[in-house]
This record gives C-alpha cells, sequence and structure tokens, in this order.
C-alpha cells in the first residue's frame, strides 16, 4: 500500500478520536460534528469549480464518509477499524 494512504488512514482515525474526545469533554454534540461533516460532504458535492471526474469526487468524499460512520458509531458507543468503515462506505456509495 502507498505510504500517503496509510497516513491519511491515521489521519482519519486521529480526527474520528479527537471528535469522540470533543464530544465527551462536552465541547460538541455528535450532532454537530454530523452537521459540520454533512456541509463539507454538501460543498464537496455541489463544488462544480473543478470539474471532478466521478472516481475523483468519491475520492474526496471518502474520508468525509468514513468521518460521519465514525461519528455514528461513536455515538451507539462503539468502535471500529479503518478496515471496517472503508467497507462500510464502499457498501453504502
Amino acid at each position: 500500500m502507498n505510504t500517503a494512504n496509510l497516513q491519511l488512514e491515521g489521519l482519519i482515525m486521529a480526527v474520528a478520536a479527537l471528535s469522540s474526545t470533543l464530544v465527551a469533554k462536552g465541547a460538541v454534540t455528535h450532532q454537530d460534528i454530523a452537521a459540520a461533516l454533512g456541509r463539507a460532504e454538501k460543498a464537496v458535492e455541489d463544488d462544480d469549480d473543478h470539474e471532478l471526474s466521478d472516481s475523483n469526487r468519491a475520492a474526496t468524499l471518502f474520508p468525509i464518509r468514513v468521518l460521519v460512520l465514525a461519528n455514528e458509531a461513536a455515538q451507539r458507543g462503539r468502535d471500529f477499524t479503518f478496515s471496517d468503515y472503508a467497507e462500510l462506505v464502499g457498501k453504502l456509495t
């Protein structure tokens, strides 16, 4: 696997862990995180300026969708591996 991919996996999981910590400390709610990720997803989907191919748009949306799933899992008290999330994103898109 490409080292950059491994670095991105680590970064995505770190952001998921930070999000859970912020919720646990009462700084934000899972709904706040879901709303922010929803805005990010919509911005990518609505971006026509970059004329992304469908595969490039899907690649751009992938980390956002992993974080959405991680937030939903954390809300239910669950925690999965990056591979689990990636598989779920693949099934849901």
